[in-house]
Order: structure tokens, then C-alpha cells, then sequence
């Protein structure tokens, strides 16, 4: 199906469109608190008094409440539903964010607590947005998940921008976040009721197949841990997550130490990789509708690495190569990494009866690049240099590569696959030639 068609399966146009704009406020609104965040951290950081060391303990907080969220949003999902759940858990980042608002006035432990319910809330917010966002792809027949994730993208613009012109307006952090977290307390609550009801795991979807629908009733979401298909999904994940969480971290500084060239080189060159990223994100689902997922994953996968190589290459040349590949290996990357996360999310939830736990599996995989990419990348660079470092995403790529068949659409369990009983008739988006 192309864009701009029809919803499929006879699903209704209003309810699968109002849907759509909700996921799409959903990662907006995550990018922007997220982003309006980080565009403080200077006048916090100056607020406590702390040194860089004590200010990365506080930040850590964070990524200390995501981490232990993400695993278990699967539970909360299938209790709650996902609506449910980005209603209370946006509200909880909100809170968290206000707390950071106020409380930065008062040292670090109000701080930290605000920190730690704002990544725990944004950890199970984004895993259920992904499900829903995976509903929606399945509604309307035709991969749209890159674009949500392109929304994100996009909020993060917008609240690196609204930041700026706080701090140069001079508005206080605390007018400023509280402000940021109203917007977001008002705004993703009231689009969330819009959300497509999600299939229950417990419920048979085929009425003479009783025995299919007990065994259904006794998966719960944690059992997606012990299949096959998710946890490689998880790991296709993590290698591309781990190449665009490196370049986000480390681009910049390998193109300048690596190059010996000017600032202003480096700063461009991670623009490009970001461009070309959320364009990539935006664009990639025309492709992956008329090829399928598995040749257009490979094919990402290959303009990664050899953006790569070109990067890698680069330091060797002239003068003006060195320009050039800069430039070209960062769009390169950038196009190549663009589809890998967003895509793995959707294989992941081919089965939408299943798609909490196991969306939650594979969330919780590949958040593990960005966690474990920034040292990785600094221990490297302590002993070859950053852009040297950077090399060993090549592997993962590679990885990446070959485990590109573990994304090919799946039917969903139960009824016979395409069969007239069948709530999908026609295949998951992305199933094309070639899957």
C-alpha cells in the first residue's frame, strides 16, 4: 500500500488518522522534554555548584531510571494498555521534570530523584508509544515507523532551539522547565485517549482454536526473553543503535582530532549526520513498502560501513579530500543508521498481540548501545584515537548485516496465516519482494 491510501483491513479512516497524529505528538512531545532538558544542564549545573565529575553521577540518575523501566514496560503495558500507560508514565516524566525545576534550588537530592522519575517515566512512555506506533503501521497496511521516530527528532529540535532562546532571553530554569512540563502533562494525556485498542494476548483470536488461545493466555510479556527471533531482533537493534549512538557522541570529536582540523569541520559534520538521519527516517518507508524490509535494512547497513571506511579513509588525504570524505562518510552513516532502530521496533511487533513484551525485549537490547557505546568509544580513543575508535562500529555494522533476515515479516500466531479468519489478511508492512 502506498502512502496516502486507504486504511487496510477495512479499518476506519478517522480513528486509524486521529491515531497517527497522536503517536506522532507522543515522540514530539518526548524529543522536547527531553531536548528543553538538556539545554539547561549549564544553568543547573552552575545552580548546584558541582564539578563535571559530580554533575555526571546526577545525570546518570536518568539513565539509572530507564534502565530499570524499560525491561519491566512490558508488564505495565499488558496491565494497563498502552494508552494508559503513556498517559501516567508522561505525566510521571512531567512531574520529574517539574521536581528538576524547582528543586535545582535546592541542591543535588531533589535533583537526582526528579532526574530518576523523569528517565523512568520516558523509559515505559517510549516503549508503549512503540507499540502503538506498530498498531498504527499495522492499521494502515504501510511502514510509517521511521517517520514517528523522525518526530522525535524533530522535538528534539524544538526544544534545542525553545532552550536557546530561553537562555538568551534570559527566563529562569525553573519558568522555563515548568512551563516545558505543563505543555507536556496537558498535551500527551489528552492525544493519547485517540490510541487503537491493542490486541489482548490472553484473548484466543480464533474461535476453533481453543487450545491456541489457553496457550496465548499463559504468555506473558517476560517470555518474550526466551525467544529466538526477539532477543536477535534485540541484537540487530543494538548494533545499529550502537553506530548511531557512538556518531551522536563521538562524530564531531574524530573528525577534528582524527582530520587535525578546525572546530567549525567537525560541528558540520555532525549536522549532516543529523540531517541525513531524519531524512533518512522520514523517506525510508516508500522503500521499505515497494522492497521489504530485509533488502532495505541490508542496504543500510552496507551505506554505513562504507560511510565509514570513507570517514576512516579520510585522514589520509589532501586537504581538500579530507572535506569531502568528512561530509560524504557522515551522510553516509547518517542514511545508513537512519532505519535500523525504528525498523527492528516494527519486526518486533509483527504479532500485535505480543508486541508489549516483546517490543520491551528488544527496547531494552538496543538501549544497552547507548549506555555502553560512550565508554566503549572513550577506552578506544584513550589508546587509538577517537576516530581510530570509531572503527569498531564496523563490526557491529557487519553484524548488523547478517542479521538482517531476523526482520522479515512475520504472520501473527493463532489462525492460519493469510486464512479468512486471519485479523491481517494481508501481510505486515514491509513485506515486499523479498520481505
Amino acid at each position: 500500500m502506498i502512502a496516502g491510501s486507504r486504511p487496510a483491513h477495512g479499518a476506519d479512516e478517522a480513528p486509524v488518522r486521529s491515531a497517527t497524529y497522536a503517536v506522532y505528538t507522543a515522540f514530539i512531545a518526548s524529543g522536547f522534554i527531553f531536548a528543553s532538558w538538556a539545554a539547561r544542564i549549564p544553568q543547573v549545573r552552575d545552580g548546584l555548584r558541582v564539578t563535571p565529575g559530580v554533575l555526571g553521577l546526577v545525570l546518570l540518575c536518568i539513565a539509572a531510571g530507564s534502565t530499570i523501566a524499560t525491561p519491566l514496560s512490558g508488564l505495565v503495558i499488558t496491565r494497563l494498555g498502552d494508552a494508559r500507560t503513556v498517559m501516567t508514565m508522561s505525566l510521571i516524566s512531567a512531574a520529574g521534570m517539574a521536581t528538576v525545576a524547582v528543586g535545582y534550588r535546592y541542591g543535588i537530592p531533589p535533583v537526582a530523584v526528579g532526574l530518576f522519575l523523569f528517565g523512568y517515566g520516558a523509559g515505559t512512555w517510549d516503549v508503549a508509544m512503540n507499540v502503538q506506533g506498530a498498531a498504527v503501521e499495522q492499521a494502515l497496511g504501510r511502514a510509517i515507523m521511521s517517520r514517528f521516530h523522525a518526530g522525535w527528532s524533530i522535538g528534539t529540535v524544538a526544544g534545542a532551539g525553545t532552550g536557546a532562546a530561553m537562555v538568551a532571553l534570559g527566563v529562569p530554569v525553573t519558568v522555563h522547565l515548568l512551563a516545558v512540563a505543563l505543555a507536556v502533562a496537558i498535551a500527551v494525556p489528552t492525544t493519547a485517549r485517540r490510541f487503537l485498542p491493542l490486541p489482548s494476548a490472553r484473548t484466543p483470536r480464533h474461535a476453533g482454536a481453543a487450545h491456541r488461545g489457553q496457550t496465548a493466555a499463559r504468555r506473558g510479556p517476560l517470555t518474550a526473553w526466551t525467544e529466538p527471533r526477539t532477543l536477535l531482533i534485540g541484537l540487530f537493534v543494538l548494533c545499529m543503535a550502537f553506530t548511531e549512538g557512538t556518531s551522536n557522541d563521538w562524530l564531531s570529536l574524530a573528525v577534528i582530532g582524527g582530520y587535525h582540523t578546525a572546530a567549525a569541520l567537525g560541528t558540520l559534520t555532525f549536522a549532516v549526520f543529523l540531517a541525513a538521519m531524519t531524512t533518512g527516517r522520514w523517506f525510508g518507508p516508500a522503500f521499505i513498502d515497494r522492497y521489504g524490509r530485509v533488502p532495505v535494512l541490508r542496504v543500510c547497513a552496507a551505506t554505513a560501513l562504507a560511510g565509514l571506511f570513507l570517514l576512516e579513509a579520510g585522514g589520509a588525504l589532501a586537504a581538500g579530500g579530507v572535506l569531502v570524505a568528512a561530509l560524504a562518510g557522515a551522510l553516509l552513516m547518517g542514511l545508513g543508521t537512519s532505519l535500523g532502530f525504528p525498523t527492528g521496533i516494527s519486526a518486533a511487533a509483527d504479532d500485535p498481540r505480543y508486541a508489549p513484551g516483546r517490543v520491551s525485549t528488544t527496547a531494552s537490547i538496543g538501549y544497552l548501545a547507548f549506555l555502553a557505546g560512550p565508554p566503549a568509544i572513550g577506552f578506544l580513543a584513550d589508546h587509538v584515537g577517537v576516530l581510530r575508535g570509531l572503527s569498531i562500529t564496523g563490526v557491529l555494522l557487519a553484524v548488523a548485516f547478517m542479521l538482517c533476515p531476523v526482520t522479515a515479516p512475520i504472520s501473527p500466531s493463532g489462525p492460519e496465516p493469510g486464512g479468512p479468519d486471519d485479523p491481517r489478511s494481508n501481510s505486515p508492512p514491509g513485506s515486499g519482494p523479498g520481505q
